[in-house]
């Protein structure tokens, strides 16, 4: 499993589109970080950084831990480290899906809203 496979995946979601994200190949949605290659020293060789909410992660570090990990440099973010040498196409898939959920959902909170009026 390489970042070519996760292109392939993460290109059939919804808005998503082929980027870098400090100078690694990532996937962002309309603009905002999906999935990339990490590029913090801490990250295992062959690692993905993928965004999924606090409450996913720690699910996804609960139930295999040896796929899922963390390091101190991303205790902070609203992400999950994978080894994509014990991951699936389908568990991919799957994992993708939910940060494209995230992000989607995340970023929709965080823009005001086109329907309010300006203050006179």
């Amino acid at each position: 499993m390489d970042f070519d496979t996760v292109r392939k995946i993460g290109l059939a979601l919804p808005g998503v589109e082929e980027s870098t994200a400090y100078g690694s190949p990532a996937l962002k949605v309309r603009g905002k970080l999906l999935a990339c290659v990490p590029t913090h020293r801490s990250a295992e060789p062959g690692s993905l950084m993928v965004r999924v909410g606090f409450d996913d992660r720690a699910e996804l570090l609960a139930a295999a831990p040896a796929v899922y990990y963390l390091t101190d440099h991303y205790l902070n973010y609203t992400a999950v480290l994978v080894r994509l040498s014990r991951v699936t196409p389908d568990v991919l898939r799957d994992l993708l899906g939910m940060a494209h959920k995230f992000v989607t959902a995340h970023e929709a909170r965080r823009s005001p809203s086109r329907n309010r009026r300006k203050p006179t």
